[in-house]
């Protein structure tokens, strides 16, 4: 059900919350609406948050979210209902409503994230990163992110060994990788404005000698690593599965995300079957991060 609220006009803050498992799918929806921005909150529940610039019809935006709706449930059948709020606001109020959503945020006791507007706290720890994350997925705050940072952490990563981001998003991973001593980093992305958006990134973190940025599809990639990162949704990793364990070098490691908790056993299976072995399991909250070793020999 859509709960449209009058206000002065600007922006219009469209609103919803979903389970976990549709976020992906609500995300990708909004920016096709034209939203410059999507932003995830998570108390008191989740909620995704999509912002539109004027003009815009609403009339013509509810039906779009109705039908919407109905193709959606045909997906996720748990869905029966999802209420929509659509609020206009001021546009001197859209920079505080997008950007209050991001601060400096601590990852791990060696990271911390800090948007790029934000100044850098007393006592930071070992890393900082400096984001802008514009319209791109990776800023830190969802959990398979924060896994994923974690992740490349315990990495068993040679210096100057080289790293394969898949779906770099906002670059985010492809950065530490870099500021934990990759030599090298190659990071993949088929959308063009999210590499625009790591590209700023990168910059603003000194990491452009050892980042290359690539629409390449992954099955195109002709190099092995011993480091293969990729933050993805469960349809595009078993799409991807026959690719990356041919991309790892023997004994390398795979740090899978993007994943429910209910969809890890799938996963698990489908690489299990390409040779690859699990070697642990991180868990936050619904989400699932899989962390897989290949064999000196495939299987």
């Amino acid at each position: 059900m859509i709960h449209p609220t009058p206000a002065a006009p600007g922006w219009l803050e469209i609103s919803t919350s979903a389970p976990p498992v549709a976020h992906e799918a609500l995300n990708a929806f909004l920016f096709d609406l034209g939203c410059q921005g999507v932003v995830l909150t998570e108390s008191p529940q989740p909620r995704l948050k999509g912002y539109l610039a004027a003009p815009f019809d609403t009339r013509s935006l509810q039906t779009q979210l109705e039908f919407f709706i109905k193709d959606l449930q045909t997906i996720f059948p748990e869905i029966r209902s999802l209420q929509w709020t659509l609020t206009e606001i001021e546009t001197e109020d859209w920079a505080r409503n997008w950007k209050q959503f991001f601060k400096p945020d601590k990852i791990t006791a060696r990271l911390m994230v800090v948007p790029v507007w934000e100044p850098v706290p007393p006592d930071p720890p070992e890393w900082i990163i400096k984001m802008d994350p514009g319209p791109a997925f990776g800023t830190g705050q969802h959990a398979t992110t924060r896994m994923c940072l974690a992740a490349l952490e315990t990495a068993p990563l040679k210096p100057r060994g080289t790293v394969l981001d898949v779906g770099t998003g906002s670059g985010i991973l492809a950065v530490y990788a870099a500021k934990l001593g990759a030599g090298r980093v190659l990071a993949l992305d088929n959308d063009p404005e999210a590499l625009a958006w790591a590209e700023k990134n990168i910059e603003l973190n000194q990491v452009t000698d050892r980042i290359t940025l690539s629409e390449q599809p992954l099955d195109q990639v002709t190099d092995c690593f011993p480091l293969v990162v990729a933050n993805l949704i469960m349809g595009t990793i078993l799409e991807l599965a026959p690719f990356f364990a041919p991309r790892l070098e023997p004994d390398g490691r795979l740090i899978l995300s993007g994943l429910l908790r209910d969809q890890a056993a799938e996963v698990e299976t489908v690489m299990k079957a390409q040779g690859l072995v699990l070697e642990k399991t991180k868990q936050q909250d619904e989400w699932v991060c899989l962390i897989f070793k290949r064999p000196e020999a495939l299987a």
